[in-house]
């Protein structure tokens, strides 16, 4: 997805992020990549985070500097809570505080529990869940001092409420940031700052696109009421509501974007 501008003007006030200061983890590609040029177009200035693909995420924000935007490409590991601590701080320094936490940065190593290697689930609980916490920590004590409401969007799976075979580390991983979700909102709801999370279904991304061909995408699309695999902007424009003033007194709540896939 590219960056567009000019709909900012045409936003009632209730939908506009003008003002607002976001982080979105793991914004380099796929999902995260439409989330952030998605609140960006909203008004929102932007901190694209990224692991390990820094061509991508300058990429990204000179897309939304040149439209008119602002962003900052800020690179941490959010395994690393001492990291993501440097990282959330460089966020408010340098873009003047923080109103908006989404956590989009995931990774998925699938295979049959059996088989798996303790490397493997450490790995996948680090950055799932575990890095998910290290930001919503860092990220709270500015959110709750921001002028409006403050935003936490959880990022979670249809496969974290479902299951799926071959892949019972990562759906363990989703499923435990619907629980963060859930228990943060009670925790902040005090403060005005809401947490909410988004479960996607199948969507379009690089990662679908080498696992989904053939057979394996046909048997799929069939399991599908809508009869087809979602976009990422899909997802981007519920993170975006759940991010705006329109969904001020939603809190605690798992927005399921999926096709129908589950209900």
């Amino acid at each position: 997805m590219r960056y567009t501008s000019g709909a900012v003007t045409a936003l009632p006030p209730s939908l506009s992020l003008t003002d607002r200061v976001a982080l979105v983890t793991g914004a380099s590609r796929g999902i995260g990549r439409a989330i952030a040029a998605t609140l960006a177009a909203r008004g929102a200035t932007v901190g694209v985070n990224y692991a390990s693909n820094e061509a991508a995420a300058v990429a990204l924000c000179d897309e939304i500097i040149a439209a008119g935007g602002k962003a900052i490409a800020v690179g941490f590991d959010v395994a690393d809570e001492d990291a993501v601590a440097a990282g959330v701080k460089r966020v408010t320094d340098e873009l003047g505080g923080l109103h908006i936490l989404v956590n989009n940065a995931g990774i998925s190593i699938d295979g049959l529990l059996m088989r798996a290697k303790q490397e493997d689930l450490r790995r996948t609980l680090a950055v799932n869940l575990e890095g998910a916490v290290y930001c919503c920590k860092a990220a709270a004590r500015y959110l709750l001092k921001a002028k409006d409401a403050g935003r936490i969007i959880n990022v979670s799976s249809v496969v974290g409420e479902t299951g799926n075979g071959g892949q019972s580390m990562y759906a363990a991983s989703k499923a435990g940031l619907l629980g963060l979700t859930k228990s943060l909102a009670q925790e902040l709801a005090g403060r005005r700052v809401t947490v909410n999370a988004v479960s996607p279904g199948f969507i379009e991304t690089d990662m679908t696109d080498a696992a989904l061909q053939g057979d394996a995408r046909e048997q799929l699309l069939a399991k599908i009421p809508l009869r087809r695999i979602g976009a990422a902007t899909e997802v981007a424009e519920a993170v975006a509501w759940l991010a705006s003033p329109a969904a001020a007194y939603v809190t605690g709540h798992v927005l399921r974007v999926n096709g129908g896939l589950a209900m």
